[in-house]
């Protein structure tokens, strides 16, 4: 059965009831960890220095910190500013293996107005887990997030 992508939008948007980055920030990995299937790990990495991914919030196993924008699907995403989609990580020449069950990732960049404010990882134990439109509902959850969170504060 599909993930009902629009019903956790509105989920989250009930959810994040005030404009705290932080506590909305834990508060929307620990709902995407716990509302869309077959994940093992949900978290946000931030850009708090140049070319520089540091961790944030999260859900799932202890996490590699920090992640250059020249690494990984992490750095890629902040890179380029586009969403990543990869249906085998091992496939990826400099993927950052931080847990070893990680078979598929999403990434999707956050953007504060035209700043960089970090990237929201999904990873799955599952190959090709993440369909176009897990992409596309997850991206919603993103700006839901960013609708409703002062990202300014964190800078």
């Amino acid at each position: 059965m599909p993930t009902d992508y629009d019903l956790l939008a509105r989920q989250l948007e009930a959810l994040l009831d005030g404009r705290d980055w932080l506590t909305n920030s834990a508060q929307t990995c620990a709902f995407i960890m716990h509302g869309v299937p077959d994940l093992n790990w949900a978290g946000f990495y931030l850009q708090r220095q140049p070319q520089l991914l540091t961790l944030g919030p999260f859900q799932g196993q202890p996490a590699c910190n920090p992640i250059p924008f020249a690494k990984g699907v992490c750095g890629a995403a902040a890179r380029s500013r586009q969403t990543q989609r990869i249906a085998d990580v091992h496939a990826v020449a400099d993927h950052i293996a931080c847990d070893a069950a990680s078979r598929s990732e999403l990434v999707v960049p956050i953007l504060a107005e035209t700043q960089l404010w970090g990237v929201l990882d999904l990873d799955s134990p599952l190959p090709a887990r993440f369909s176009a439109a897990d992409q596309a509902g997850i991206e919603q959850l993103v700006a839901t997030f960013v609708a409703r969170s002062d990202l300014a504060a964190a800078s």
